[in-house]
């Protein structure tokens, strides 16, 4: 989502480094390019004014100015700026105790709350807790229907509302925590009513629930996609009943991103977790400073790493960097690695989280067609074990083989063996070996 910007904050960064040192001048360019990239992404004007101003004051500082580096300085002023606008330190969800804790969330129709309930009951489930869904909508009783669908894909538990229970609401909400503490559930996900703007009759309701349940957290759910209408609105609920926290759903789309970028200092809330896809695992939390670092450029190894984790073999990955050191690797063993990938998504999400300098650029560049990676799998499956371990083998006939096979072109064939022996080739080289051989021999 934020490419764009990403993209021209590094041309800032790139416009410091070839200057020799700072001046007003170079440093007035420098926030213009930084102002007109940030308008662009849809950020607040305020908070971009805003912004300016601290920069601009702590990059003329005279320290700065007679360091031996003052372009890394301001570098690293800007990216630190940056991490304060997006709320500065990670911020975790907030338990009760005792239990049960009450997660209330809240936001207009349309943003994906249903859909984030389920999320976030599943993300709870992980951490070891046990939680519980409810749907509670006096519209709409039958919007019940589809969390009670979601609870059902991922295996967790549903409290259903009948539609006499509707008509004394505040009864009803009081039964729910107590068949909560009954069922033995440390944790209560409550869906609320959603519309397609902010009225009053919404929010009385949603007071009502919050006065009577006493939520641990009132989180608001916004989708990133519609830019600053997302803040707005979350403006208005925080001013009418209060949040304690913000979700931000469709982090991975096309939007420009400036919800992301504006809302935690508009409302004054952090943003705890944000949706990265449609999935239900694809729920992260979120994190200021990597969030900022990807934006400057700099990658997000640390998320890249916890992915890894939760997502690889890790003995397999281990006999796989053993191979790659002794350039020993063959088309099975990319075939396992694709796979590994694979588990990790998309991978235009790997690639975006790769720093965009050093070994690194070339990758942080490629344009990767997701579908292209399923049929170079297809391909080296439709090759027998030894033409896997020895591609050399693999000639014209054989080619056309495999091509059959796997139903691809010979072309794609072609290609998938162009690229492999051009991937052995780079290992070779010496920045690559420097690399590998910095990877770990064990754990």
């Amino acid at each position: 989502m934020l490419d764009q910007l990403s993209s021209r904050l590094q041309k800032v960064a790139k416009f410091l480094r070839g200057e020799v040192k700072i001046t007003e001048k170079n440093m007035a360019e420098a926030l213009k390019m930084i102002r007109m990239a940030f308008l662009e992404a849809d950020v607040n004007y305020r908070v971009v004014k805003d912004f300016e101003l601290k920069i601009k004051e702590k990059a003329m500082d005279e320290k700065v100015l007679e360091s031996l580096t003052p372009s890394q300085h301001v570098i690293k002023i800007v990216r630190d700026e940056l991490m304060a606008m997006l709320g500065q330190e990670t911020k975790k969800l907030t338990f009760s105790s005792p239990p049960p804790s009450i997660f209330m969330l809240v936001g207009l129709q349309g943003s994906g709350k249903t859909t984030t309930c389920g999320k976030l009951a599943k993300w709870l489930k992980n951490l070891g807790k046990s939680p519980m869904l409810v749907s509670f909508d006096l519209k709409r009783p039958a919007a019940q229907e589809q969390l009670n669908i979601i609870t059902q894909t991922l295996n967790l538990s549903f409290y259903e509302l009948f539609e006499d229970q509707m008509t004394d609401p505040k009864k009803t909400l009081k039964k729910i925590l107590t068949e909560t503490k009954n069922r033995g559930h440390d944790t209560l996900v409550v869906d609320t009513a959603g519309r397609l703007h902010v009225d009053e009759e919404l929010m009385d309701e949603l007071r009502m629930v919050k006065d009577i349940l006493k939520p641990t957290e009132v989180i608001y759910v916004g989708d990133s996609m519609t830019g600053q209408d997302a803040v707005k609105s979350a403006q208005q609920f925080e001013e009418k009943i209060g949040l304690t926290s913000i979700i931000l759903t469709k982090l991975d789309g096309d939007a420009r991103g400036g919800a992301a970028l504006s809302i935690v200092s508009v409302t004054g809330k952090p943003i705890k977790f944000v949706g990265v896809g449609e999935k239900y695992d694809k729920f992260e939390v979120f994190h200021p400073d990597r969030m900022a670092s990807r934006i400057m450029g700099m990658g997000d190894v640390l998320s890249l790493l916890e992915k890894a984790e939760q997502e690889t073999d890790l003995k397999e990955a281990e006999e796989l960097a053993k191979k790659l050191r002794s350039q020993e690797f063959s088309l099975e063993d990319f075939r396992k690695q694709l796979g590994q990938l694979k588990k990790m998504g998309s991978m235009s999400q790997f690639l975006n989280m790769l720093p965009t300098g050093g070994v690194f650029k070339q990758m942080s560049k490629m344009n990767v067609d997701d579908t292209r990676i399923l049929y170079f799998e297809a391909i080296i499956n439709s090759m027998t074990a030894k033409e896997r371990e020895n591609p050399k083998t693999i000639n014209g006939s054989r080619r056309k083989r495999i091509a059959r096979g796997c139903g691809r072109p010979v072309s794609e064939v072609n290609q998938l063996l162009k690229q492999f022996f051009e991937m052995k080739k780079m290992m070779k080289k010496s920045q690559f070996k420097r690399m590998l051989s910095s990877m770990p021999m064990e754990h």
